[in-house]
């Protein structure tokens, strides 16, 4: 084997961990495991994973860069949590740009892009009833970047990804206590891919902005009603 694709392969591993570290990492802190506030120390998580610190530091910095992790000198890295004005413009910039991928990729979703995603609203009307929060957040991001997936936005799709992803902590909280509100959810995601099957999008598109814009306000009236 030449140096050359040692090396390389070394670099692929290096990624690998640093990637899987990303996501473990971004897991416990959407299910609260790691809880707002929290210091994550390169040298504890380095040692629970049985890995260096360069993979733990390359993970929170891209933590950092999404917004989960806030890196300061002299104090290392603390789980973020964000204000409710925060919240709001999250949400805010959502129902600006989810409607704009969808407008471009509702008419090029195929049979097959449905029946992928009718397992997702099967998933969740599952996690509804068995009360799974876990999976609540996750299932929702999935079904609403599937739903954007052949916008040929790739820019867009990474801010609204990122946004979900920000969001989904703080939203998992508020529907784990509002069952009404996570059945509604569920009611209006079979209604927005309903409008997209049929071909109507220019209906679906005012649909999925009201969608957002409810769910943003139901989360900020939690927020600051549990505000001391």
């Amino acid at each position: 084997m030449s140096t050359t694709t040692a090396r390389g392969r070394k670099g692929l591993a290096h990624r690998t961990v640093a990637g899987a570290l990303l996501e473990e990492i971004r897991r416990r802190i959407l299910d609260g495991s790691f809880a707002a506030g929290s210091q994550l120390r390169q040298d504890t998580l380095a040692e629970e994973f049985g890995v260096s610190r360069i993979p733990v530091r390359e993970a929170l910095f891209q933590l950092e860069a999404e917004g989960f992790v806030r890196i300061l000198p002299h104090k290392g890295a603390t789980v973020s949590s964000l204000s409710v004005e925060d919240v709001a413009e999250a949400f805010e910039l959502r129902a600006l740009l989810e409607p704009r991928l969808l407008r471009h990729s509702a008419p090029r979703l195929t049979e097959s892009d449905y029946e992928a995603i009718d397992v997702v609203l099967a998933d969740y009307s599952r996690a509804l009833r068995e009360r799974d929060t876990a999976r609540w957040g996750e299932l929702n991001t999935t079904l609403h970047l599937m739903l954007y997936q052949h916008a040929g936005k790739p820019r867009t799709a990474t801010l609204v990804t990122s946004l979900l992803q920000e969001c989904d902590r703080y939203t998992r909280l508020q529907l784990s206590s509002d069952l009404e509100s996570l059945e509604r959810a569920d009611s209006e995601h079979r209604e927005l891919v309903q409008l997209c099957r049929a071909g109507d999008v220019r209906a679906a598109v005012p649909f999925l902005k009201q969608h957002v814009e409810h769910v943003g306000e139901a989360l900020v009236a939690f927020l600051r009603a549990r505000q001391p």
